[in-house]
């Protein structure tokens, strides 16, 4: 087992160390600070590759392992959690289209949105429907050449700003729970879209969050994405990179906290000496880095099944989604309050990393909701000797 990046690694985190430090850093605080979405800065983003890591080759993505993904999720985040936590998910959703698509809406929208020309919002999330994904109500009905839509969805990252919605609905009836849905690629722009207020929020400010309705929707039939009845499917496996991705961002964001702590501990003095000489700091310190390694391995442990298909893949991305948000959190909390009351005013960054990181133990499906699916699979008789 080698737990060493190979050089392609190294340097998909480099060219990502690189690009976060010209094109994130010196705008981060004034995007959160004002509400900012930076289209530009994703587009150079894609220039790079970074929107379509894991899409397939015939979309025009690189159709990166999960584990190389994470090389370049991380190195963003610790600068910009928010606007790389938008990149997730415009990922994500750019490789189900360009996984399930037909050929001549793949052509269309696959090399539009691994360049970031073009982005995508993922609609699962709807009022009634969050944790119970499989009772969302939106439905779409085929009509001769056609699927019409009617519904709504919340919680939407970049509605109102993306281009193209990978969007899951029912199209079976209304008892047929997870095996009536199925999942389409829908513009942005369709006659019948309405987009609700931009959310107030307490982080993830760079990125736009708004209701989505439809009323009437028409988009042509050959915009499902695979096969009726599989959109639910879709949407897990979806849900299974989704859940890396975040945590991936949880760490991203701990490790720029971590920097930040222990530049501070150097440089700030009290009764005569750097904060870093009293013991007490010092524990702290590598506790913070201790429980970070631990929850980085985790994610590439849980990336790495992924990408073999193992079969307990969902269940170690579950794992891996619940510790690392949890510690990306706590390592931010701490990272703050070694900063003392400088930690708490914009000045420095502290704060914004702790609120951006809040929301992914939230988003992606709870930790709770994690927990549940853990402990489904670790009830079962052949889990102790498979989950390990």
């Amino acid at each position: 087992m080698n737990f060493d990046l190979s050089e392609e690694q190294q340097a998909f985190a480099a060219t990502a160390r690189a690009f976060a430090l010209a094109e994130l850093a010196p705008h981060a605080a004034h995007w959160d600070a004002e509400s900012i979405f930076p289209k530009e800065a994703i587009a150079k983003a894609g220039e790079l590759g970074f929107c379509g890591l894991y899409a397939p080759e015939n979309a025009g993505g690189l159709a990166l392992p999960r584990l190389d993904a994470t090389m370049v999720f991380e190195e963003m985040a610790a600068v910009d959690p928010s606007t790389t936590a938008f990149i997730t998910i415009h990922n994500m959703a750019t490789w189900m289209l360009g996984t399930w698509a037909t050929d001549a809406v793949r052509e269309h929208w696959g090399p539009l949105l691994t360049t970031g020309e073009k982005l995508a919002s993922y609609c699962l999330t709807e009022a009634g429907a969050g944790s119970d994904a499989g009772s969302l109500k939106t439905r779409a009905e085929r009509i001769g050449d056609e699927y019409v839509i009617n519904g709504s969805k919340a919680f939407i990252s970049g509605a109102g700003a993306t281009d193209v919605l990978v969007l899951m609905a029912r199209t079976g009836d209304a008892n047929s729970g997870a095996s009536g849905i199925s999942a389409f690629a829908v513009p942005a722009d369709a006659a019948g879209i309405s987009y609700g207020k931009k959310e107030e929020k307490m982080g993830w400010n760079s990125q736009p969050t708004r209701t989505i309705s439809f009323d009437n929707v028409r988009i042509p039939a050959d915009h499902l994405l695979g096969q009726e009845g599989e959109g639910f499917k879709i949407a897990m496996k979806g849900l299974d990179g989704g859940r890396i991705n975040i945590a991936t961002c949880s760490i991203g964001a701990a490790q720029g906290a971590l920097g930040h702590a222990q530049r501070y501990m150097h440089d700030r003095k009290q009764f005569g000496k750097p904060i870093a000489s009293f013991q007490a700091l010092q524990f702290k310190l590598a506790d913070m880095a201790t429980e970070l390694v631990a929850a980085r391995q985790m994610v590439r442990l849980a990336a790495s099944k992924l990408d073999a298909g193992d079969a307990n893949a969902s269940t170690y991305c579950a794992m891996a989604k619940r510790f690392a948000t949890d510690v990306g959190f706590n390592v931010c909390n701490e990272a703050l309050q070694l900063h003392g009351g400088y930690g708490y005013i914009r000045e420095y960054p502290l704060e914004r990393l702790l609120r951006d990181s809040r929301v992914h133990q939230i988003l992606e499906g709870t930790n709770e909701i994690m927990r549940v699916i853990v402990a489904r699979r670790m009830l079962e008789s052949d889990a102790i000797d498979s989950i390990r």
